[in-house]
This record gives structure tokens, C-alpha cells and sequence, in this order.
């Protein structure tokens, strides 16, 4: 740990390193070997002449000691790194949040490192004063805070706004993932399904289920507003033929492809920031949050044992950590729970639908339709 390797580090020779290298290289090495390295890297800035300032070495070396110590937080930490000046805030008042650094498309890269770029400009300028920012004297570091909202939110001289393009190759990135995802777990469920006996379509069974599925459907409040959101029939007419209208509806729950309706909120409950999310919403957001393993590892559970078998939240659960079908660890007992809450608003569902019964066991219907409204849902378009 010595002023080359803090060029390097940076990229840049000792005449040109600003406050935010310095303190980037330090944190690179355990605490211990910057806290003996910084007199000596101190005297060779010196002797470069670029001796930064006083109240930067003290404030390192007092990071440095607090991290030593095991006394200073994470957000301790980003706080001083965040006082060079020159570094982008991790969360600005707008809660835009960088990307991690090994986590950056090319875009995030690009405007983070014209941020930095912008920073360095104003801290030469006089418009930034580090020294301020680690002594948190008046206004700078709200100053600071407001420097960058206003350049992520400005566009640049070829029109893009920072904050927008980042968020949206975020975005993609998301998709991208989402999709490969789903396109894997669509392979595997079909490779499973190939190696087991087609059971027979339980016509009686299906014919009922869609007769009372039609009036939920129609019907005021919960599960049809879920189940239409889930099936995106608001407002749609629905499918004439019982197995598609069956199928879109079990597809749904595994893959919801809309929200529900808002046309009866009022103003004031939408704009109530801190209102509880009505049971609906809970529901369809538990939906959401079901990973595309955990899916597999349930439906390809419940197609190897058949009709009989139970499937209740709390099996579920322990489905999904005893399946060798997806690489998942659920045996922290908080893993657990979180799986059999999340399916606890899936069971309901599928009690409407005649996938369970009262006694949350798969009926013939479920163990038939299950797995084909899975590979609906994962097959259908975006």
C-alpha cells in the first residue's frame, strides 16, 4: 500500500489523484495495512505536490481506525467516501440508486463516470468544498445532495437524461434476466412432465369448476377481481370454451398479467401513501414475488404424487426445500415461512378453481391442469 499502488488503483498519476482515489485505494486493503501505510503515503503526496488537505488525512485516518475498531457502519463508511466531493451518492433524495460497480451495463458505467467527471469540475471550480462535506458545516453536504439530482436529471448535449437511461437498461437487464429464467424453468418442467404418465382430462370435474368459475368471475370483490387481474379479463370477454377460459385463469395465478382495477378507488385512497395494501393487492403482490423455481418445484412435486396428496401451505414449503428439482436451500426456518406465506395466497385461489378441495387435497382436476396452465404461463408471449 504505497502512492503507486494508489495510482494504479486509480488509473492515474500522483499529480492528478483527487480525494475520492486516495480513499478508494485505502479502502482496498484491510484497515490495518492503510492505517500503517498513511503517513507514509501522506509525505508522498506531499513530495508529488498534490498534498490534498489536512482535514482529509484526519478524517481517513479516523475512518480508518472506526473500521479498525469494528466501531463504524457501512453507512459510516459510504458517508466519508461520499465527503471526497467527488464521489455519486449511493441513494440521492429521489432514491435513485447507482447499480453496484461489478453490476453496471455499459450506460450505468458510461454516466457514472461522467458524474464523476462533472464532480471533479465543480470541486476545481470552488462549487464543492470536501473539506465542508467531512466537517458537515451549513448547507454543503444539502448542496452536494441537490448538485446531483439536478445533473441526473438534466439532459446531456445529446438529449439523454442520466437518471432515465440508467434505469432503463436497468430495465432490460431485468427482462433479460426474467426471461432466460422462465425460458430454463419452461425447459425443465417439460422435461420432467415427458417422463411421466399423461393423466386423463377429467371432463365432469373441468365442466363444473368453469361453471362456478364463470360466476366468480362476474361477481363483485375477492377472488374474482383477483382471478380476472390474474387472467387479464377486465372488461375482456371471456373465452367460450371451458378448458381455455380453466387453463388462462391457473396460468394467471402463476404469471398475473395485470393489476387489479382502480376504477373504484377513490382520490384520496390512492394518493395515501401509507395506507396498508387492501388483501387484493397483498395477494396479487404475494403472487408476484414467487420465483419461477419455487413454481417448478411444486407443480412437478404435485404431478409425481397425483391426486390425494396435500397441498397445503405448509407442505408446499417443505416441497419446495426437499425437491431435487431446483438448487434451493430452505432450511432456515424464516425460508420456510416465507414460502408457505407466499403460497398461502395461491391455495385459496386454487380451491376456487377446484385444483384443491376444502381439505387443500390436489383433486384429479388439479393434478390434470396444473402442469399445462404452468407451461401456458410460460410459454405465452410477454
Amino acid at each position: 500500500m504505497d502512492l503507486d499502488f494508489v495510482c494504479t488503483h486509480s488509473g492515474r498519476p500522483a499529480a492528478e489523484l483527487t480525494r475520492r482515489d486516495v480513499a478508494r485505494a485505502l479502502l482496498a486493503v484491510p484497515s490495518g495495512v492503510a492505517l500503517v501505510a498513511l503517513p507514509d503515503l501522506r509525505r508522498a503526496m506531499l513530495a508529488a505536490g498534490n498534498p490534498l488537505s489536512v482535514t482529509f488525512w484526519e478524517s481517513a485516518k479516523a475512518t480508518l481506525s472506526a473500521i479498525e475498531s469494528g466501531n463504524a457502519t457501512v453507512g459510516d463508511v459510504q458517508w466519508w467516501l461520499e465527503s471526497t466531493g467527488t464521489e455519486p451518492l449511493l441513494l440521492t433524495r429521489s432514491f435513485f440508486v447507482w447499480p453496484e460497480e461489478d453490476e453496471r451495463g455499459p450506460v450505468a458505467a458510461e454516466m457514472y463516470s461522467r458524474l464523476v467527471a462533472y464532480l471533479e469540475e465543480r470541486v476545481v471550480a470552488g462549487e464543492i468544498d470536501p473539506d465542508a462535506l467531512v466537517r458537515r458545516e451549513g448547507g454543503a453536504r444539502g448542496a452536494y445532495e441537490e448538485l446531483q439530482e439536478r445533473w441526473l436529471g438534466s439532459p446531456l448535449p445529446d438529449g439523454r437524461v442520466p437518471r432515465t437511461v440508467v434505469s432503463d437498461e436497468q430495465d432490460e437487464e431485468m427482462f433479460a434476466a426474467w426471461d432466460e429464467e422462465e425460458a430454463y424453468a419452461l425447459a425443465e418442467l417439460r422435461r420432467i412432465l415427458a417422463e411421466l404418465p399423461e393423466p386423463a382430462r377429467p371432463a365432469a370435474e373441468l365442466r363444473a369448476a368453469c361453471a362456478r368459475l364463470r360466476e366468480v368471475l362476474v361477481a363483485p370483490g375477492y377472488p374474482g377481481n383477483v382471478l380476472r387481474a390474474c387472467a387479464g379479463y377486465e372488461g375482456q370477454p371471456l373465452p367460450e370454451d371451458d378448458e381455455d377460459l380453466w387453463l388462462s385463469v391457473v396460468a394467471g395465478i402463476a404469471g398475473p398479467v395485470s393489476d387489479l382495477s382502480e376504477e373504484d378507488d377513490t382520490p384520496e385512497v390512492f394518493s395515501d401513501l401509507e395506507s396498508e395494501l387492501s388483501h387484493e393487492d397483498s395477494v396479487l403482490a404475494a403472487l408476484c414475488a414467487i420465483h419461477h423455481a419455487d413454481w417448478l418445484a411444486v407443480v412437478a412435486a404435485l404431478a409425481r404424487r397425483g391426486p390425494g396428496v396435500l397441498a397445503s401451505p405448509e407442505r408446499i414449503a417443505r416441497l419446495i426445500a426437499e425437491s431435487d428439482d431446483i438448487d434451493v436451500d430452505l432450511d432456515d426456518p424464516d425460508d420456510l415461512e416465507a414460502a408457505e406465506m407466499l403460497f398461502g395466497s395461491v391455495t385459496p385461489l386454487w380451491a376456487s378453481l377446484g385444483i384443491v378441495d376444502k381439505s387443500e387435497i390436489l383433486t384429479p382436476l388439479g393434478h390434470w391442469g396444473l402442469p399445462r396452465a404452468l407451461e401456458r404461463a410460460w410459454s405465452s408471449p410477454a
